[in-house]
């Protein structure tokens, strides 16, 4: 049975949010073609309808995430106190117990670096919240200090996500952050 080029399209983006989801939240090694698109009802076969590789599906759904993120960034950066925002919103409990729905840093990106499989998309998605967190904190150091902030962040999440203590893994979260606004006041007068 043939179908629709709007159906392939369809299915393409299925097969690509799906794996997104299950990327960030089982990690790229775990995660194997045949279960995946066994959930979505979906023949393994199939797959290559639509895919080279499952390091193009890998670079597609990285991308996917990227874009997730870019429109909730772009919220959290119109806000009143934008930089506030955003390190709440990075270091919530919701985002460290749900890696699955969120940054693609600690997880896609993570794994594709210890495997020397560095992704461009990876640099953008970096590139755009240094941006972001440059331009509310407006001052002469704020190149540098984004990056230690972002990398601050992605750090703190990898540890809290890690540790099998809940009050641990909250204390993280709350005196990260807690450091993280104090800095970014301090540097922007708020």
């Amino acid at each position: 049975m043939r179908y629709s080029q709007d159906h392939k399209a369809q299915t393409h983006q299925r097969i690509i949010k799906e794996a997104s989801v299950r990327f960030r939240r089982d990690g790229i090694g775990a995660t194997g073609l045949q279960p995946l698109m066994k959930a979505l009802s979906l023949t393994h076969g199939g797959f290559y309808a639509h895919f080279k590789s499952k390091d193009e599906l890998v670079e597609e759904a990285l991308q996917a995430a990227a874009e997730e993120l870019d429109a909730h960034c772009a919220a959290l950066f119109s806000q009143q106190r934008p930089l506030e925002a955003f390190i709440d919103s990075y270091l919530s409990e919701w985002h460290r117990t749900s890696p699955a729905h969120g940054c693609p840093l600690p997880t896609m990106s993570s794994e594709l670096g210890q495997h020397g499989r560095q992704s461009p998309t990876t640099d953008a998605i970096l590139a755009a919240r240094l941006t972001q967190i440059e331009a509310a904190l407006d001052n002469t150091n704020a190149q540098e200090q984004s990056l230690v902030m972002m990398s601050t962040l992605v750090g703190a999440l990898v540890l809290a996500r890690s540790v099998k203590n809940p009050g641990l893994a909250t204390r993280i979260l709350e005196v990260v952050s807690g450091h993280l606004k104090t800095l970014g006041e301090k540097k922007t007068g708020q």
